[in-house]
């Protein structure tokens, strides 16, 4: 066995017993699992939300989440898969009711005064998975991929930002790897679209935007 596969394998036996500890109550267990955990959950969540304190409150919630319901988990997929679909479920949940919140202002908060011009909203975060000489394309790229639907705004997160393999981005959205391919394909495709059509000549700029 490698050192790698051993690695795996005490970090899953470690996982099951933080589990385990925090059904019992164990702080201390949850706080291991948050130290291994939370800056990937922050990094997907940020994907979603592009505010750094709205998802410094989500990876909060999580983790009360996770706090909440370790008994119910049954060890069916891996801990990861469990807490990752914990966060997508968490962030999507909030994009609608921000969406939501959204539409019951939309003369004040989309449109112009007395205007029809559609007003994007400035997108000043930096994904700490962003190398510093692709923050401008970043910045373009995260204006745009609210536009796609969930579907495929999880599986380009997940694959292309998070740089999690297809197997992995399948498992956690309880797919198939075809599936998950063609998804972030599409996905591609659409924020090409987008791109060209907000900044003409930019087409490519989700292109090299991650780690």
């Amino acid at each position: 066995m490698s050192n790698k596969d051993r690695q795996h394998t005490k970090l899953m036996t470690d996982e099951k017993k933080w589990l385990q500890q925090i059904t019992e109550g164990d702080q201390n267990a949850l706080n291991l699992l948050f130290n291994h955990y939370s800056s990937k959950v922050y990094n997907t969540t940020i994907s979603y939300t592009k505010n750094a304190e709205d998802a410094e409150e989500l990876v909060q919630d999580i983790f009360v989440t996770i706090f909440e319901t370790a008994h119910k988990f049954r060890f069916d997929s891996s801990v990861s898969t469990w807490i990752y679909r914990i966060t997508i479920n968490k962030s999507l949940d909030f994009l609608r009711k921000k969406n939501s919140k959204k539409r019951l202002g939309i003369f004040t908060s989309i449109y112009k005064k007395d205007s029809s011009e559609i007003i994007i909203e400035p997108v000043d975060f930096v994904h700490p998975g962003v190398k510093m000489e692709n923050i401008e394309d970043a910045k373009l790229l995260f204006r745009v991929i609210d536009q796609l639907s969930e579907n495929q705004k999880t599986a380009f997160i997940l694959a292309q930002i998070e740089e999690l393999s297809q197997k992995e981005t399948a498992e956690i959205m309880d797919i198939t790897r075809k599936s998950v391919e063609s998804l972030v394909q599409r996905a591609k495709a659409n924020l090409r679209i987008a791109l060209e059509n907000y900044y003409p000549g930019r087409g490519n700029s989700s292109k090299n935007t991650s780690r």
